[in-house]
């Protein structure tokens, strides 16, 4: 699964495991009170029967949507919102799946009435955050992101962090984009999506030696380690003037992944691409 893309911004693979962090928690999300309540939390055995029938299909969705297929999903998501017409996390997925369709007005109605429900969702925030990055509306993602990192029991403000940082790498703001992957990485030191965004950011930003060390992280670690990864660790070994760690990088990129677009650029030695 990739993690980086031209200009820094991860790639199709690697955005959809971004968007889709949120999604594994769908079913508990909305159930806390709000603060300063006096009311139990809810759990299942205070669910109705509609309740009941809208979380399973919810789960359902879920899976078939991770699964790619789109249509059952959106089939499953139906039949959630017509036993439980307001349930919050149904809209967040219906959100995703209609986005990953390029259903951007149905997908937008669809996260705001997410939050119009539930306006303390810190995942639906970030999942609508980087919806509206990949379009292109850069200052309206970084306010939903804002959002849910200011919630006071987030607790997913790294991968928050991290989706941001993306965002403004993809939107050309590199020392913001530092800054805010630092702070992900601060957060979050094991997350490899950090690393490799963080990496490829420094380098970008000509901070070589910075950057080896994040990327190096990744590679250090064989199954973390992919095409993309490898490609970035040979360029910045040779921007460093590391011909012998440029090729060690190279060669194991065509040792194994001999296929990729990268194994290719490293053939013609087009370590500026």
């Amino acid at each position: 699964m990739s993690m980086l893309a031209q200009g820094g911004v991860v790639r199709a693979g690697r955005v959809a495991l971004l968007v889709m962090m949120a999604v594994s928690g769908l079913a508990a999300c909305g159930n806390l009170p709000p603060p300063g309540s006096s009311r139990e939390i809810v759990t299942t055995f205070d669910e109705t029967e509609n309740q009941k029938r809208a979380r399973i299909r919810l789960e359902l969705a879920s899976a078939y949507f991770g699964q790619g297929q789109t249509t059952t999903a959106l089939d499953e998501l139906k039949q959630a919102l017509q036993a439980d017409p307001n349930m919050p996390q149904a809209y967040n997925l219906r959100g995703l799946v209609y986005a990953s369709l390029n259903e951007d007005q149905l997908a937008e109605e669809s996260f705001r009435r997410a939050l119009q429900l539930n306006g303390r969702d810190g995942d639906v925030m970030q999942n609508y955050g980087w919806f509206l990055c990949q379009r292109g509306r850069y200052n309206d993602a970084y306010e939903q992101f804002d959002r849910a990192i200011a919630l006071p029991q987030y607790r997913e403000a790294a991968k928050t962090q991290l989706a941001k940082g993306v965002c403004q790498a993809r939107a050309g703001s590199l020392p913001a984009a530092e800054q805010t992957l630092t702070r992900s990485y601060e957060l979050d030191p094991g997350n490899p999506a950090t690393s490799v965004n963080l990496a490829d950011v420094l380098y970008r930003r000509g901070e070589f030696e910075r950057a080896r060390f994040y990327i190096r992280r990744v590679n250090n670690v064989p199954q973390l380690a992919n095409a993309e990864t490898l490609w970035l660790a040979a360029r910045i070994e040779h921007k460093l003037g590391n011909t012998m760690g440029a090729m060690d990088y190279g060669n194991q990129l065509k040792q194994r992944y001999p296929q990729s677009r990268q194994a290719a650029a490293f053939e013609g030695r087009r370590f500026d691409e």
